[in-house]
C-alpha cells in the first residue's frame, strides 16, 4: 500500500486523532488481564499509548513513516518510564504481524478501512498473530453509516458492518465473542451528530 497520502495528512497536522482511546476500545480491553498486544494501523497512537497505561505490553504498527515518529514522541510524553513498554514500528497491516504467529494476546484493528481483498488479508494477519484463546478486536466504519450516521469514508467499499466481518473471518480459526453496530456521538459545528461503528470480538480458538 502507498502511505504517501497518509503522511502528508498527518504532517499536515499537529494531531490528526484525538488524544483518547476509542470509546470502544477502552470499552472492550479496559477490563481484560494486561499481556501483549499488536495494534496493526495504529496511526499516532492513541490506543496504543492508553493500552501502556493499563498495563499492556504493545507492539503498534503503521505503515505513515510520519504517524510512527510522531508516536514514538507522544509516548516518550505520556508514558515517560513506561514508554519501554509500547515498540512504535513501520509496517503493512496486510503482511505478517511483527513479532510472528502466536505473539500477541490481543490483536487490534481500529478503523483501517480497506477494499475487501486488503482488509481480509489484514484480518488474517491478526487472527494468525495471536495466541489460541486471545482475541482480535475489530472496530471501524460500518457500512450503513453512509445513509444513516454521520462522517467516515464515504466509499462504500472500504466500509463494513459486522455480518461483513464475519463472512470474512469465515475459514479462520475464530468463534465470535461480540458483533454488533454501535452508536458512536460526535461533536460538530452543527451540533451532536451521531456515527456508526462497527464492532466485532473474535476469540482465536486453540
Amino acid at each position: 500500500m502507498d502511505a504517501s497520502a497518509w503522511d502528508e495528512r498527518y504532517a499536515a497536522r499537529d494531531l490528526v486523532w484525538s488524544v483518547e482511546p476509542n470509546r470502544f476500545v477502552a470499552e472492550i480491553i479496559g477490563p481484560l488481564a494486561p499481556g501483549h498486544a499488536v495494534d496493526l494501523a495504529a496511526g499516532e497512537g492513541r490506543n496504543a499509548i492508553w493500552m501502556v497505561e493499563q498495563g499492556w505490553t504493545v507492539v503498534a504498527a503503521d505503515y505513515s513513516t510520519v504517524a510512527v515518529e510522531r508516536m514514538g514522541s507522544l509516548a516518550a510524553d505520556r508514558l515517560g518510564d513506561d514508554s519501554g513498554h509500547l515498540t512504535a514500528l513501520v509496517a503493512d497491516a496486510t503482511q505478517e504481524a511483527p513479532g510472528g504467529p502466536g505473539a500477541y494476546d490481543l490483536a487490534l484493528l481500529c478503523y483501517l478501512q480497506l477494499p475487501p481483498d486488503e482488509w481480509r488479508q489484514a484480518l488474517r494477519a491478526a487472527v494468525e498473530a495471536v495466541r489460541p484463546g486471545g482475541l482480535v478486536v475489530v472496530i471501524g466504519h460500518a457500512g450503513r453509516n453512509l445513509a444513516k450516521g454521520w462522517g467516515g469514508p464515504s466509499e462504500r467499499a472500504v466500509l463494513y458492518d459486522p455480518e461483513e466481518v464475519v463472512d470474512r473471518a469465515e475459514g479462520l480459526p475464530v468463534t465470535v465473542e461480540r458483533s454488533g453496530i454501535r452508536e458512536r456521538p460526535v461533536d460538530t459545528d452543527e451540533g451532536e451528530r451521531v456515527a456508526l461503528d462497527t464492532v466485532v470480538v473474535l476469540r482465536r480458538e486453540g
